[in-house]
């Protein structure tokens, strides 16, 4: 099984000391051009360290590149009015040409809640605004006639077409979740047996709601710093149902990551 290589795009500073705030033009511009298969951009309002905006980073990064897919790691649904979220990604996906790739989350808790009460919603209850919104979410981007949860029918124009979907997370929440209204899973993972196991419940999950198995995109901290000790490890995400693995900037000089990353995929 073929695995392909994204990387997450410089936009925020996990380590202040460290800061990995970069150009996103040059950056995306960059991947392209070493062959990577998609960028990503994280995404909150209040993260506990400097990040910027996912939606107005894709769309710069979509604006100068071609062919790389560019993606949410992870979108914030339940963050937003589901509506207003629903334009963003149709008008990023017709920019694009139909090259976005929306993951989705509920937040990471390290992050607390202040990002939530500062754009007054709920930080308790984002799990089920998640769910509603996802199951909204399709009609809205395609400019359907859709009823949101308040009986509200609303339709969207210019609709898009419905980017993949995927769903975050490592919990059996979120595998359901993804399971019953994604494309696919997102997960930050390792170990290669506890992986094994979260991919044969999620695919579970699917086959429950009778539907085809998900695709799985891994996040893969930690590689060794040897290209082909890397691309085995890869080799063996992939053995095991991953099809794409997302690599982290380690540090300010992004350049180096890529440059690595696309030395992984060459060697795959």
């Amino acid at each position: 099984m073929t695995i392909e290589i994204g990387v997450i795009l410089p936009t925020s500073t996990p380590d202040p000391t460290q800061p990995i705030l970069g150009d996103v033009r040059a950056s995306a511009r960059f991947a392209e051009e070493l062959g990577l298969d998609s960028i990503w951009s994280t995404d909150h309002l209040v993260a506990s360290a400097p990040m910027l905006d996912s939606t107005v980073t894709l769309a710069t990064a979509a604006a100068v590149t071609e062919r790389v897919s560019i993606g949410f790691n992870v979108m914030l649904l339940a963050l937003r009015p589901v509506a207003w979220a629903a334009k963003q990604i149709s008008t990023l996906q017709q920019l694009s040409g139909n090259r976005l790739v929306v993951g989705v989350g509920t937040g990471n808790p390290a992050h607390g809640d202040i990002g939530w009460r500062a754009a007054g919603a709920s930080y308790a209850d984002r799990g089920r605004r998640t769910d509603e919104a996802l199951r909204v979410l399709p009609g809205l981007v395609t400019g359907q006639p859709t009823v949101l949860d308040e009986g509200l029918e609303v339709t969207l124009a210019p609709g898009s077409v419905l980017p993949p979907v995927l769903v975050a997370g490592n919990s059996v929440r979120a595998r359901r979740r993804a399971a019953t209204y994604a494309d696919g899973w997102i997960t930050i993972q390792s170990d290669l047996e506890q992986l094994t196991k979260d991919i044969a419940e999620l695919q579970e999950f699917a086959a429950q709601r009778d539907r085809a198995p998900l695709s799985v995109a891994a996040v893969v901290p930690g590689l060794p710093s040897d290209v082909d000790e890397a691309a085995a490890r890869l080799s063996a995400f992939a053995a095991r149902g991953v099809g794409r693995a997302i690599l982290v900037p380690t540090g300010p000089e992004w350049q180096r990551d890529y440059e690595f990353a696309a030395k992984v995929r060459a060697a795959l």
